[in-house]
């Protein structure tokens, strides 16, 4: 995405995402009840195409807003999250749309019309990233919401393979952390996030870690055996989060007449025992591991088992090479984690760590802390609100762009969240 061609497919094609993910809803799904953890729809268009005009239009070019009146309306900082379901606050869906358009339009015109300065390109990929980020959070809404899958799913095939028993096993070295401070390793693609720089050498120990994501089947072992109600399984945070959601399975969950149903989207289905767990949080995640005698990865480790970029090799940001291959994974709200924890050998890392990018974002046991020697970019807020607090969840899920997904990325969550598609694998103690 570094040439004109490339950026306006990638604009277009986000644009085009994210209104089919807001036009497939009726006008009376668009009145939303308030949650902390989602948007109003039509806001969520609003800001993403503001992003895009304060940025790029404003910011590069000086050129006057669409409406002065809607830049704080828009503006997710200036509107605070609860005023977004105030009536009127915000254009109706008609003019939201207007306005989308309009900002489309221009940034397309500008890529045409205008040298790609360095500055420039940041910009572009980072506003289409930042839309890209908003079409996922538009697919949780989602599932959150119990509405209907989104447009682009589909019934992707992989075959699954027989259980991958035992560890596998990610011997000791010096392995290269985070993106290199220069793209001398690899050609592709160079845009990476604040969070991900500067790379770093780490040295682990060897360690074994599971080559699939931890099973719906193997999480109700944990459910049978009254791990909600083994107050010792659960750190003190955890423990005090359990009883205040009253939490007794993952999130979708519930049993009728003895079965074990799962929610997907609108629609209650049998659990299936191969799919991957999703939809719990760390403290779920942590209680689990005490039980199984497992631990959560540090996201180092993560890294190393994803990537397995050693010091003096060669530098790869995806488990299979260079270049995003989008046919090895699942995402972009396509299969939607409806396969087997057993499918996508195509996507194997060096190791044989299995679905590391895509199907859920994976726990680890790091806070999301800044590298040494880390710096802001252009747009200061990515990373330093979350610091200290958060989580770090790395691969991306099945509702994730894949346009925006490396083995470094660095995602970041409060340990309690469990409404996105969020898993975990274990490492051996």
């Amino acid at each position: 995405m570094n040439d004109q061609q490339s950026l306006l497919s990638a604009l277009d094609r986000s644009f085009e995402r994210a209104l089919g993910l807001l036009n497939s809803l009726s006008p009376s799904q668009l009145e939303v009840p308030y949650s902390p953890d989602i948007n109003p729809p039509v806001w969520e268009m609003g800001h993403a195409a503001f992003f895009f005009e304060h940025f790029i239009l404003q910011k590069l070019d000086g050129a006057p807003p669409y409406n002065p009146a809607l830049n704080d309306v828009w503006d997710s900082f200036e509107l605070a999250h609860e005023d977004r379901w105030e009536a009127g606050v915000f254009p109706d869906k008609e003019n939201t749309l207007k306005y989308v358009d309009h900002v489309h339009q221009r940034v397309r015109q500008r890529i045409l019309e205008k040298p790609l300065s360095a500055d420039d390109l940041y910009l572009y990929k980072y506003s289409i990233f930042h839309l890209n980020m908003h079409i996922e959070s538009m697919v949780w809404a989602r599932q959150t919401l119990a509405y209907s899958l989104p447009p682009s799913a589909v019934n992707v095939s992989s075959a699954a393979e027989a259980r991958l028993a035992g560890n596998v096993e990610v011997p000791a070295g010096r392995y290269r952390i985070g993106m290199p401070a220069h793209s001398e390793h690899f050609a592709t693609e160079d845009f990476c996030f604040d969070n991900e720089k500067p790379g770093f050498v780490k040295e682990l120990k060897s360690f074994r870690m599971s080559p699939t994501l931890v099973s719906n089947a193997e999480y109700l072992e944990f459910i049978q055996a009254g791990g909600y109600q083994q107050d010792s399984l659960w750190s003190m945070a955890g423990l005090k989060w359990r009883q205040r959601c009253s939490a007794m399975h993952p999130l979708y969950w519930k049993q009728v007449e003895g079965q074990w149903l799962e929610r997907y989207f609108d629609q209650w289905l049998p659990l299936q025992g191969d799919w991957p767990v999703k939809h719990v949080s760390y403290w779920e995640a942590q209680a689990w591991c005490n039980f199984a005698g497992r631990r959560l990865p540090t996201e180092f480790e993560w890294e190393a088992a994803a990537l397995g970029n050693l010091e003096h090799g060669p530098f790869t940001p995806f488990p299979w090479g260079n270049t995003m291959d989008d046919r090895r994974v699942d995402m972009n709200a396509t299969g939607l984690a409806r396969q087997s924890v057993t499918a996508w050998p195509q996507g194997d890392s060096p190791f044989g760590c299995r679905q590391m990018i895509g199907t859920v974002w994976e726990w680890t046991d790091s806070l999301f802390m800044p590298y040494d020697g880390f710096t802001m970019d252009m747009y200061p807020f990515m990373s330093t609100l979350q610091f200290g607090d958060h989580k770090v969840v790395r691969g991306g899920s099945c509702a994730t762009s894949s346009i925006l997904i490396r083995g470094t990325y660095r995602q970041a969550y409060t340990p309690d969240r469990n409404d996105v598609f969020v898993g975990f694998r274990t490492c051996a103690r």
